[in-house]
């Protein structure tokens, strides 16, 4: 013979499950669905116009703006042979990859002597590299337009090599500081009383221990190298040394004519390399941010 209370217990339990079942499902599923659709829903716009006949674009009565009747290549085929965007693409990609280096390596000599050398000032000085990035670039353009046509490098991609690190390195910085913190003193203690001098400590201990967080700041700045547009608008103005952001702006946009299947294929084509890089490295990107914001 059954028992009641257990019946009734394997009810409360079942039940318990359903209610457990719904939670999720609107508070984890659903709004992870939103996230996820309102993110990749840009990609997949620009993929779809990027492949859209010219008829279809805005002829919204007869074919529906959310996918394409008769795909066509001929959009990417004018902008990867009928204008400069090869070259857009190996320009980014140099300076990019240029300023990136440049900057992780001041950042790292910077963030290592304010956290670990410990000199008077120390914490002023970080808190001071880390305002300095809340400083608009729109403000610093001027003055560093002054100076490039000074120096002699305008409209070369060296101007934006060199001007770049100017709000790279300070946030770079101030991350670096935050996952420098995270590493035991001990080590370095360590190191020096064994006789390691304080190069062999940072390239031999430190580094190493940090890569995390030098691969956070790496992908962050060169996000931010690869998507600039103030700087590279008004340091460059010839078409074969601009960059993506700005060569597709300026060279598929004539007047108020506005070649849509060339400008979604050069963007989708153009954030493809982003993308790329932060799925194999998003697992480091947010380790390092975490311990970028322990004390």
């Amino acid at each position: 013979m059954s028992d009641p209370k257990a019946a009734a217990s394997d009810d409360i339990v079942g039940m318990e499950q359903f209610n457990s079942l719904q939670r999720r499902i609107f508070i984890v599923y659903l709004p992870l669905a939103v996230f996820v659709f309102v993110l990749l829903f840009p990609f997949y716009w620009m993929a779809i116009t990027a492949i859209k006949p010219d008829n279809q674009l805005t002829n919204y009565e007869e074919y529906s703006p959310f996918w394409v009747v008769g795909p066509t290549l001929e959009h990417i085929k004018y902008l990867f042979f009928e204008t400069s965007y090869p070259g857009w693409l190996w320009n980014t990609m140099l300076v990019a990859t240029a300023s990136t280096v440049i900057a992780l390596a001041a950042s790292v000599f910077a963030a290592y002597a304010i956290e670990r050398v410990r000199f008077t000032g120390a914490r002023v000085t970080g808190l001071l590299i880390f305002l300095a990035y809340l400083v608009p670039p729109s403000i610093l353009f001027i003055p560093l337009a002054f100076i490039v046509f000074q120096v002699g490098i305008f409209d070369t991609r060296l101007a934006l090599i060199l001007t770049y690190p100017t709000f790279l390195i300070p946030f770079c910085t101030w991350l670096l500081m935050g996952y420098f913190r995270t590493i035991p003193f001990e080590l370095e203690e360590s190191a020096l009383v064994d006789g390691a001098t304080r190069w062999q400590i940072l390239t031999r201990v430190i580094l190493p221990l940090a890569v995390p967080g030098l691969i956070s700041a790496g992908i962050f700045a060169f996000t931010l190298s690869w998507n600039e547009f103030i700087y590279a608008l008004t340091f460059i103005s010839s078409s074969e040394n601009k960059t993506v952001p700005v060569g597709v702006l300026t060279e598929l946009v004539r007047g108020d004519i506005y070649e849509w299947g060339a400008l979604m294929a050069g963007a989708l084509f153009g954030s493809l390399p982003v993308v790329i890089l932060y799925s194999f490295f998003v697992d480091y990107y947010v380790s390092s941010m975490t311990g970028a914001v322990k004390e």
